[in-house]
């Protein structure tokens, strides 16, 4: 029995049939899984507000810390976890983890010490285990007959994949986040526009536009709900500016930081500047629509190419070439 099934591992038409089982089964699941989700705008904003909760304690942690507290006593414990502490006890952070690792991910979403540390666990895990199922695959399942230094050569090549496995999901995770958060950008700035312009605070203005902007993209109302609750909690609203530019990563999110801070400082009118930004904001993206609009020809010529001339020419000269046979 197992010589069977690692015989029909070890042939190359079986893993074809298997990976294109794998791509049906994984088809299906794409068209059902949305059908069958939750609400995902209540959970993602709950979980918003634990971190929330999570900066309130930062602060007052901090407040703890100052000359003027010393000798008080800590409000909670940091709750210790399995993966914590195996990163402390093998020092994984400093030779594993890099501060463009903790902004990539902030801007994929993945917030706080828990991220970091399943981060740096599985980039220290994720080499090991492809290196392994490569060396099993090649020296055990399908028996290659290619020299030693070739395997080898392959096993190493895995575990570069497992290296850079993470970076690539985390690099992924950003693009796709910060696409959603430039759709939704332009509606945002109409929305805080109306806010301003009817006379609610910035703080106000920025809790109710979280509140609307979910139904279009949920990354942005999560971003202005932690915006709203650092305005709340830090001493310095141009930090919490600062922090949602950190989070996001987008020029068009630093433009209306920006903005935000110079109101903030100088007093400046706000609503003008919005207005300003979003008319700009509008006209980048009709810009950035035209210009894939005219990159649309030229990129399908190759499709049209292989796919389109082959059976055109067989529908006009099928028929020709018919008639010719039928007079000779």
């Amino acid at each position: 029995m197992l010589d069977s099934v690692l015989n029909k591992l070890g042939d190359w038409q079986f893993i074809a049939l298997l990976f294109a089982a794998l791509g049906c089964a994984a088809t299906i699941l794409v068209v059902i899984v949305p059908l069958l989700q939750t609400d995902n705008l209540s959970r993602r904003i709950k979980a918003v507000g634990s971190e929330r909760e999570r900066i309130r304690l930062r602060e007052r942690e901090r407040l703890a810390a100052s000359p003027n507290s010393q000798g008080k006593k800590q409000l909670r414990a940091k709750p210790s976890t399995m993966l914590k502490n195996l990163v402390d006890a093998l020092s994984l952070t400093s030779w594993l983890s890099t501060e463009k690792a903790k902004e990539t991910l902030a801007q994929a979403g993945f917030r706080g010490a828990g991220a970091e540390y399943a981060f740096v666990t599985f980039r220290l895990f994720a080499p090991i285990a492809f290196a392994l199922f490569a060396g099993i695959y090649i020296f055990v399942i399908a028996k290659w007959t290619q020299p030693l230094p070739m395997r080898v050569c392959f096993v190493m090549f895995a575990m570069y994949l497992g290296v850079k496995a993470p970076e690539l999901y985390l690099r992924n995770s950003t693009t796709k986040r910060q696409k959603s958060l430039e759709r939704a950008f332009p509606n945002t700035l109409d929305l805080l526009l109306i806010c301003a312009e009817s006379g609610m605070s910035i703080e106000h203005s920025v809790r109710k536009v979280s509140a609307e902007v979910g139904v279009e993209s949920i990354d942005m109302a999560e971003e202005l709900t932690l915006l709203a609750a650092e305005m709340s909690y830090l001493p310095d609203r141009r930090t919490a500016f600062e922090n949602l530019n950190a989070r996001t990563g987008l020029e068009s999110v630093r433009s209306l930081t920006t903005v935000l801070i110079q109101s903030e400082r100088y007093g400046t009118p706000l609503g003008a500047a919005l207005r300003v930004l979003s008319q700009e904001s509008r006209d980048q993206r009709m810009t950035a629509a035209e210009k894939k609009a005219a990159a649309l020809p030229p990129t399908l010529t190759v499709p049209m190419i292989l796919f389109f001339l082959p059976g055109l020419f067989a529908a006009i000269l099928t028929p020709a070439a018919i008639q010719i046979n039928h007079w000779n």
